[in-house]
């Protein structure tokens, strides 16, 4: 059974679509539950994305991502979180055949999650299981722009928005998001003009990640956003942390400390003669 969106105090995908023009909507990914709980007082939403298949799990690209994967993370999420809109990713493979298909697998990530919302990729091509989904009662976001799961097909991860004919379809697929309902559309690894473009064209919000300023909120990968990245940072990202560095120092002097025998000290271990537990 679909939750009760109205159940709690969470913001909800219509509050989404009705900051549209508004103050930009803060969006980062979340995969965790301590990760969830620290960004949760400061977000409008967290997305629970298929980027966790590369960021945690270490494949090559979203493509690795599966539907028990998706599930898990976002339980895990919602866990962490009280006040932030949660939306989780329909991994590739769980939606594209049929809008059946697409029903089913989004009324599981909903019931096994209790997430306030999914995202799928795709506009035009998309539409029938975008509306059979909604039809369900299920909100969803849309992402067109460049797509990380069609990466293989793309022959890489190519800007969107180049030429003349690739702009014309941009606008299609998001008139198409827009038109079956979904509350908002993503809009990623597009020229920024193109970008400002389709957010002036459509009534519902645009969540940029590497598109416009001008689009109706942001987000980013959180691990890219901390300086987790082990490997190369998009263009698009600016590092407000660096984990890298603190991590690896932190993990050099915990090793030096082990090898010293310096840790553990007197602090770290139980002395009491009496043998109760100390805290």
């Amino acid at each position: 059974m679909i939750r009760d969106p109205s159940a709690d105090s969470r913001i909800k995908a219509e509050d989404i679509r009705r900051r549209k023009g508004g103050v930009p909507i803060v969006c980062l990914t979340a995969y965790t539950y301590p990760v969830a709980r620290l960004l949760d007082p400061h977000v409008d939403l967290l997305l629970v994305g298929d980027s966790v298949a590369m960021v945690l799990h270490g494949h090559a690209t979203t493509l690795g991502a599966s539907l028990e994967m998706m599930i898990a993370h976002g339980q895990a999420v919602m866990r962490g979180s009280a006040n932030a809109c949660v939306v989780v990713d329909m991994p590739a493979g769980s939606y594209e055949t049929s809008p059946a298909q697409a029903v089913a697998a989004a009324r599981r990530i909903v019931e096994e999650t209790d997430c306030q919302a999914v995202k799928l990729e795709g506009g035009v091509d998309m539409a029938a299981q975008i509306a059979a989904i909604v039809a369900e009662g299920i909100p969803v976001m849309g992402h067109i722009g460049l797509q990380p799961q069609s990466v293989e097909k793309d022959g890489g991860y190519k800007i969107k928005g180049r030429t003349r004919d690739n702009i014309a379809a941009l606008l299609r697929d998001a008139e198409a998001v827009e038109k079956e309902g979904a509350f908002a559309v993503v809009i990623e690894g597009t020229m920024e003009a193109v970008a400002a473009k389709l957010t002036r064209h459509v009534s519902i919000p645009t969540i940029g990640i590497g598109a416009s300023a001008d689009c109706d909120g942001q987000i980013l990968v959180i691990d890219d956003m901390v300086g987790m990245t082990v490997d190369r940072v998009p263009k698009f990202v600016k590092e407000y942390a660096d984990l890298r560095s603190v991590i690896a120092d932190a993990a050099a002097r915990y090793a030096a400390d082990v090898r010293s025998r310096a840790f553990p000290g007197p602090d770290h271990v139980f002395t009491t003669a009496s043998g109760k537990d100390e805290t």
